[in-house]
Parts: structure tokens; C-alpha cells; sequence
């Protein structure tokens, strides 16, 4: 289940990072699908019916996304979870204990799927909100961190590091390119886990 805002929705590029990451699976002919209420993206990829599932929610901070959590959301019980979120609380003037939340939104579904694997990302730059997003990455760390020396099936995703502004279509939002970029963080992060 991609699990996210507008990036997860892949605003700008139709489908998103889930897009690519479809593709490399099918090439290494690894079985994924997406699950979730919304749906975006192409019909085909390599020549293969694109699942167009996901939850990514334009504008949506980690508290809106909190409330979807464990219905509709995990319905469909998902095996992996793929988490980027906090960007429109850092816009939002929402910073302030976002990596409290985003541990909350954790704990409750790995609550609600204790055998399922949450991978949560660092969020991608934003130029304009660099010390902020800079602050909240860090914080994500050790909410995951937290979680993992925990025992929970919880793992940390770098999404942010090496990602060039010129790959951000918008400011905030990736080009293609960019969403490109994150489908190879999160299949090196899942790979091993798909059959």
C-alpha cells in the first residue's frame, strides 16, 4: 500500500514512483500489486495491466491520514506498506511534533498488521523548507529507530539523501525523474521481501 500525500498520489507524473517500481518488479519478475481507495496512473506498464491503486491524499497532513487508519485504509490488509508523509505538515506550519505523529500513525498500524512490513521514508527535499524538512527527517530516524529496536517490522527508507532539486517538477512535487529516483529507494528497500 502506497501510504502518503500528494507524492504518493504522484502529482505531476501520473502514477508516480509507482510507476517505475511496478516496472522493476515485473522486470525482475517479482510479484506486487497496490492496494487502496484512490486510483491514478497509466493501463499498462511494461505490457503488464498497471495496478492503479494507492492511498496518497493531496494536501493531506500525517493527522488526516492518522484518521483513515485502521478503516478504509487497511481493508485490504496489505503485506507492505510504503510511508511517505509530513511534507503538508512542514507546509502547514504543522512541524511541531510531526515525528510524534508520524510514530502514533505507526504504532497504529503496525498494530492493525503485526506481521506486515512498514517501510517509512525520509521525505524528499522542499527548497523552500529546507531547516524544517532537515529537522523532521532527523526526528524519523529515531521514531523508526525507536520502533525497530522495539522488535516491530518497521524499516527506515533514506528518500531524501542525494535527491536533486532538478528533479522536483514543482518545487515540491518530483518530475518524473524524481518519482523515478524514489521507485529505486523503495524497491532496494522491498526487494528482498516480494516472491
Amino acid at each position: 500500500m502506497p501510504l502518503g500525500d500528494s507524492i504518493t498520489d504522484g502529482t505531476g507524473y501520473s502514477g508516480g514512483y509507482r510507476v517505475e517500481l511496478f516496472a522493476q518488479a515485473i522486470a525482475d519478475q517479482k510479484n506486487i500489486t497496490f492496494v487502496g481507495s484512490l486510483s491514478n496512473g497509466p493501463d499498462t506498464v511494461s505490457g503488464v495491466q498497471f495496478p492503479k491503486s494507492h492511498e496518497g491524499h493531496f494536501g493531506w497532513t500525517i493527522s488526516q491520514v492518522d484518521d483513515l487508519i485502521p478503516d478504509p485504509a487497511l481493508g485490504p490488509a496489505p503485506h507492505i506498506v510504503l510511508l511517505h508523509l509530513g511534507t503538508n505538515d512542514i507546509n502547514q506550519g504543522q512541524t511541531s511534533g510531526a515525528p510524534d505523529r508520524l510514530g502514533s500513525l505507526i504504532d497504529q498500524i503496525v498494530e492493525q498488521l503485526p506481521e506486515s512490513l512498514v517501510v517509512v521514508a525520509q521525505i524528499i527535499p522542499e527548497p523552500s523548507k529546507a531547516s524544517d524538512i532537515d529537522t523532521f527527517n532527523q526526528g524519523v530516524v529515531g521514531v523508526v529507530g525507536d520502533r525497530t529496536t522495539a522488535g516491530k517490522h518497521v524499516l527506515l527508507v533514506d528518500q531524501f539523501t542525494g535527491f536533486p532539486t532538478s528533479e522536483l517538477g514543482d518545487g515540491v512535487h518530483p518530475n518524473q525523474a524524481g518519482y523515478e529516483r524514489m521507485a529505486h529507494v523503495w524497491y532496494a528497500a522491498i526487494e528482498s521481501y516480494l516472491h
